[in-house]
C-alpha cells in the first residue's frame, strides 16, 4: 500500500465522521447500535449505516470481529492520530498550514467561555515551557 492510500484510509467522509463519533464514544458496537445512536441525530436507514460500515471496513477505518453471531465493529485508527490528520489537512488546505490564523479566527466568531479561555492559556503556558 503506498502513501496516498494510506491518507486516503484516513479521510473519512462526513457520514462516516458521524459513525467514528458514535464509535470513538460508545466503543466496539453493532451496527444495529451504531445506527440507533444515530437515529437520535437525523432520519437514518439500517441498511445505509450496514453499507457505510462495510464499506470502512474495506478502507481500514474500521475493524469488524467477526467471531460472535453478531458482527463487532470498532475504529482501527487511534482516535486522536485521525484528529490530528484531518485538523492538519484542514488547515492546510483553508488557512495555508498557519494555526495561529484558525485560532483568530475560532475565537472571533464565536463566544469563548471563560472555562475555555483559561484553558487555552494554561495549554499556551505549558508549551511556552517546553
Amino acid at each position: 500500500m503506498n502513501i496516498k492510500d494510506q491518507n486516503k484510509q484516513l479521510e473519512p467522509t462526513k457520514s462516516e465522521l458521524e459513525i467514528l463519533q458514535v464509535l470513538w464514544e460508545k466503543g466496539p458496537s453493532t451496527v444495529r447500535e451504531v445506527n440507533n445512536e444515530l437515529l437520535k441525530q437525523k432520519d437514518v436507514n439500517y441498511t445505509t449505516t450496514l453499507k457505510l460500515m462495510q464499506i470502512m471496513a474495506d478502507k481500514g477505518i474500521l475493524a469488524r470481529d467477526e467471531s460472535q453471531m453478531k458482527h463487532i465493529y470498532l475504529v482501527a485508527e487511534d482516535e486522536q492520530k485521525t484528529k490530528e490528520h484531518l485538523l492538519d489537512k484542514f488547515v492546510d488546505s483553508m488557512y495555508k498550514g498557519s494555526a495561529s490564523k484558525l485560532v483568530m479566527q475560532l475565537l472571533g466568531n464565536k463566544k469563548t467561555s471563560e472555562e475555555d479561555l483559561k484553558a487555552i492559556k494554561e495549554m499556551l503556558n505549558k508549551l511556552e515551557k517546553e
